[in-house]
């Protein structure tokens, strides 16, 4: 089977497929025993992204089980920040912590030993392409700038990223310098994946919802635009999707103005506008994940709905946002024998 008759492939190129091909976020974690068992033997949760034995290993662990259209990388949005030397670390019940970077921090930034330092994640990527299945689609990924730039300026996660968007109110030029530094690097980060063997990529703004609609525009639209355009520059025939978590009404213009093949969407984005957004070009997601915690009814009555909405267009099937540690693998096997009995 060739590269063409991948599905995801097919539905990043507009096509229609009925059942929709399927992936979910973070489909390689914490709800899988097996996956538990890796990370013990891996060590720390960084250990564990660059040790391609086990980050192939983990990766492959819900294709085995599953069968899923998508096998992505693991890795973790915060490599970028580790490899410019924020010394990034990971703790058990406080979420991923580094050195906070101020304007002095910004203007030392330097992309020299970046790629040196990510080489385990493009081996990652390498052994990956062999050991799928040839159906399989391989998903390369990182953060979205301002993200990432979120991170590094806080030295760890906030409920409303306040910490960033003081410090590009009060120093717009050091922010603007730095969402441009990331947006070099992370395509070029992009790029290495693609051509270590990964068929698309996705970029992840996890935090866009907490941006007004001039901050959207300028610190998520602007700097994803810079990268696709970096990425599609060099690779003409790369494929992009681009997921901005809590955009709501942004959303609308999000896939013109930023040049993604495909965007993904939150599980509060409302069906009847995803399917406006869909008459554009192809969609990803939209199932609360809750619902595969819940099981059941909740989500069986879940994954009907977006399939009824969106299953008639081009639709990646996923969650909208990543599978969470309470979910039970076997409401997932339910999901994915769901959404292939799907007909339309």
């Amino acid at each position: 089977m060739g590269e063409t008759q991948r599905k995801i492939l097919q539905v990043l190129e507009g096509k229609t497929l009925t059942p929709p091909p399927l992936w979910l976020m973070r489909q390689a974690g914490r709800y899988l025993p097996e996956y538990r068992a890796t990370r013990a033997k891996a060590g720390s949760f960084l250990d564990l992204c660059y040790s391609p034995e086990h980050a192939v290993e983990v990766t492959l662990q819900p294709i085995r089980r599953y069968g899923f259209d998508a096998a992505i990388l693991f890795s973790d949005i915060l490599v970028i920040p580790d490899a410019l030397k924020r010394n990034v670390r990971f703790t058990e019940g406080h979420g991923p912590e580094m050195d906070p970077i101020d304007e002095a921090g910004i203007r030392a930034l330097s992309p020299d030993g970046v790629p040196d330092h990510l080489s385990p994640v493009f081996e990652t990527v390498r052994r990956l392409r062999e050991a799928l299945p040839l159906e399989t689609t391989l998903l390369g990924f990182c953060g979205a700038p301002w993200t990432v730039a979120t991170y590094m300026i806080a030295g760890h996660g906030t409920s409303d990223q306040a910490p960033a968007r003081l410090f590009a109110y009060r120093h717009r030029k050091a922010f603007d310098h730095l969402l441009a530094f990331l947006a070099e690097v992370s395509a070029d980060y992009l790029i290495r994946q693609i051509d270590a063997g990964a068929d698309a990529v996705q970029i992840f703004d996890s935090w866009a919802g907490v941006l007004g609609e001039e901050e959207f525009s300028a610190f998520a639209e602007a700097p994803v635009r810079r990268m696709i355009d970096i990425v599609k520059t060099a690779r003409p025939k790369a494929k992009v999707i681009a997921f901005a978590k809590g955009a709501g009404i942004l959303l609308k213009n999000y896939r013109h103005n930023t040049g993604a093949d495909a965007i993904g969407l939150d599980w509060s984005v409302p069906l009847s506008f995803a399917r406006d957004l869909q008459k554009d070009g192809p969609v990803q997601g939209n199932l609360d994940p809750m619902r595969v915690v819940a099981g059941g009814e909740a989500l069986e009555h879940g994954v009907a709905r977006v399939l009824e909405a969106l299953g008639h267009g081009p639709l990646i099937f996923n969650l909208g946002h990543g599978i969470t540690p309470q979910a039970d693998p076997d409401n997932v096997s339910r999901l994915v024998e769901q959404v292939r009995r799907f007909r339309g």
